[in-house]
C-alpha cells in the first residue's frame, strides 16, 4: 500500500496494556498457522467491519518476511483499536440481535481472536487503520520483542490516532 497523507494532525493516545507472559501462552491457542490466518480473515468477514475485499500478502520489511492483511472495511477510530488491542472487550452480541436471513453473522465472542492470531504469526503486529466517516487514522503496536528487549514486567501497547484534514489521504492498493 503506498499512501501520500496531506498534513496528519496528532490528535490523541489512548494506551492499553497486559502482562508480556500473556502473549506466548495466549498465541499457543492457535496449534498451526492457518488458523491464526483463519482467525484474521474472520474478523474482516465480520458485519461491523463491512469488508468487501481482503488481501494477503508476504513482502519483505528491513529484510524479514511480513505477511501484510489488508482489507476494504470502513476502519476503526483510536477507541474501537483500543478495545481491539485489549482483551476481553467484544461488541459482536449487538450484531445478531440486527441479523436477517442474508446478514453476516459475528464469528467470536471473546475479544481474543486478534491478539492469538496475530502473536501465533509474529512477534509484532503493527496495525495501521482509517476511518473514513470521522476522517481519522489511527496506529496501533502489538510488539513481543519490544517487550522482550525492554525486560518489561507490563507491556505498554502504543496506540495514536490523528486526524486527517479534509480527508485528503491518496492511497493505491495494489
Amino acid at each position: 500500500m503506498t499512501c501520500s497523507p496531506a498534513l496528519l494532525v496528532f490528535k490523541s493516545s489512548l494506551i492499553p496494556q497486559v502482562n508480556p507472559n500473556f502473549w506466548h501462552s495466549n498465541s499457543t491457542s492457535h496449534t498451526w498457522s492457518f488458523s491464526a490466518i483463519a482467525e484474521l480473515i474472520d474478523n474482516a468477514n465480520d458485519p461491523d467491519v463491512a469488508a468487501s475485499e481482503l488481501w494477503i500478502d508476504k513482502e519483505r520489511i528491513g529484510g524479514k518476511p511480513c505477511l501484510v492483511f489488508t482489507d476494504n472495511g470502513k476502519g476503526m477510530d483510536s477507541a474501537t483499536l483500543s478495545k481491539m488491542m485489549s482483551f476481553g472487550y467484544c461488541e459482536k452480541a449487538k450484531y445478531e440481535k440486527q441479523a436477517g436471513p442474508k446478514v453476516r453473522m459475528p464469528i467470536g465472542q471473546y475479544g481474543n481472536g486478534f491478539k492469538s492470531g496475530s502473536m501465533r504469526l509474529a512477534k509484532d503486529a503493527l496495525v495501521f487503520t482509517v476511518r473514513k466517516e470521522s476522517q481519522t487514522a489511527s496506529v496501533g503496536f502489538l510488539s513481543q520483542t519490544m517487550c522482550a528487549d525492554g525486560n518489561m514486567d507490563t507491556l505498554v501497547l502504543p496506540l495514536l490516532e490523528y486526524t486527517l484534514p479534509n480527508y485528503i489521504l491518496l492511497c493505491a492498493v495494489k
